[in-house]
């Protein structure tokens, strides 16, 4: 049978000039937030799979790529259900890796900790443009810090990343699950129908607020509810201030603090955003992992015409590990999607090294080659970037190459 050159379907190969870009992105990721304090950490690509499938990880809990049990421990005669063969999985994020990892290492580690995670995901989804099946997530976490300093911080890091990588007039939508909570309960929605409701909800920028309508009618909700909650939104959408309308429009159901809390986050990003954006309060904003407790947010642009990353407070997975809760509040990246962007936009990495290819032609006597290659060893002590390679049959292709890959001088070397 016949190798596969190709990669396997929602995952891909990555050519030289894309990759120079994403090794730029990742630095300016990882110098702007260590700005920010936060420290860079790395954990294994696999994780138990009871750690993966403790009912917190919403839809994606259904997208785990699962490993099967080896050698002596898989025994496909004798197995009978999925915990007979599966012992691991592949991550599909980074925060319930480093749950794991705080929940084991609290002890050797500041309060609270800033934390910087880097590395790749996977889930088994639908590829489509900007989704694939393995890809890249830029986390920071803030774990042990239960005041909104953590939401302040998270988004002033995140933003001034996304500014200083050229991005403009974009938007971080900001929610609280305490709110939606609040709006349902007011509404007459019984607890347990919560999720159902949310996910519905989460389809109305797609389907609109009528398509929300029909979606609970058919679900079965009283319509005195639904009108009750549909209004809600219509009546945030013409305020001037949104979140003080909720305050006034749910009276008890939703409690002070809450919106305190997020005219303080509102108000301490507005006055120090170092990057050209706009924070605006969505009460139909969910997002789907069911562990987030508190304060949840979403980046929009236009360019894409979707989220561009998202995070939110989490304040309950540690304590699924230890027995003792957390506070704990993370902001991701969409790596893949802004790499996307940046390169539809032909973008440019700025300052780089001045890049020379060295041809040597085939035949170059060897007592001579140590002298060219001493030459390239001063460029490069001078901050240049030198490669010395031998000239192919065909220079004219093998330029033209190497100007695609950034080379702007070329020096030959020829055997006379």
């Amino acid at each position: 049978m016949a190798l596969v050159k190709k990669p396997v379907n929602g995952m891909k190969d990555i050519l030289p000039a894309e990759m120079q870009v994403r090794d730029y992105v990742q630095s300016v990721i990882k110098d702007t937030y260590r700005s920010f304090g936060f420290t860079p950490i790395e954990t294994p690509c696999m994780e138990s799979i009871a750690n993966l499938t403790n009912k917190q990880g919403g839809e994606n809990e259904k997208l785990i790529f699962k490993v099967m049990k080896r050698g002596e421990k898989l025994n496909l005669e004798t197995a009978e259900t999925e915990a007979d063969l599966v012992d691991f999985g592949m991550r599909y994020d980074l925060t319930v890796p480093l749950a794991r990892y705080y929940s084991s290492h609290a002890n050797d580690l500041p309060s609270p900790f800033k934390a910087l995670q880097i590395g790749s995901v996977w889930r088994a989804d639908r590829p489509q443009r900007g989704r694939y099946r393995q890809f890249m997530q830029c986390d920071i976490d803030i774990l042990g810090e239960p005041s909104n300093l953590a939401e302040i911080e998270l988004i002033l890091a995140t933003t001034a990343t996304l500014g200083k990588l050229g991005f403009r007039n974009f938007e971080i939508r900001i929610n609280e699950r305490r709110i939606l909570k609040a709006m349902a309960a007011y509404s007459g929605f019984a607890e347990e129908s919560y999720d159902t409701v949310f996910i519905i909800l989460d389809k109305m920028d797609k389907i609109g607020i009528d398509g929300v309508k029909a979606e609970l009618a058919q679900a079965g909700f009283a319509e005195s509810s639904i009108q009750k909650y549909t209004e809600l939104f219509q009546g945030v959408a013409d305020a001037e201030d949104g979140i003080s309308y909720l305050a006034g429009a749910l009276g008890e159901y939703l409690e002070e603090d809450i919106v305190t809390g997020m005219k303080e986050i509102a108000d301490s990003v507005n006055a120090c955003k170092a990057a050209e954006f706009e924070l605006v309060f969505d009460p139909t904003l969910v997002r789907g992992m069911s562990y987030y407790t508190g304060t949840i947010f979403e980046i929009a642009m236009p360019e894409f015409g979707g989220s561009c990353g998202g995070g939110g407070r989490y304040d309950k997975m540690i304590g699924s590990f230890t027995g003792k809760d957390v506070p704990a509040c993370g902001f991701s990246i969409g790596f893949e999607r802004i790499i996307l962007l940046l390169l539809e936009s032909g973008f440019q990495i700025p300052e780089q090294p001045k890049k020379t290819a060295y041809l040597i032609e085939k035949g170059y006597p060897g007592e001579k080659l140590a002298a060219v290659i001493t030459k390239a060893q001063e460029a490069r002590k001078n901050g240049e970037q030198v490669l010395v390679v031998r000239m192919n049959k065909n220079k004219k292709f093998q330029k033209e190459q190497l100007t695609k890959e950034g080379y702007e001088e070329f020096v030959e070397f020829f055997n006379r």
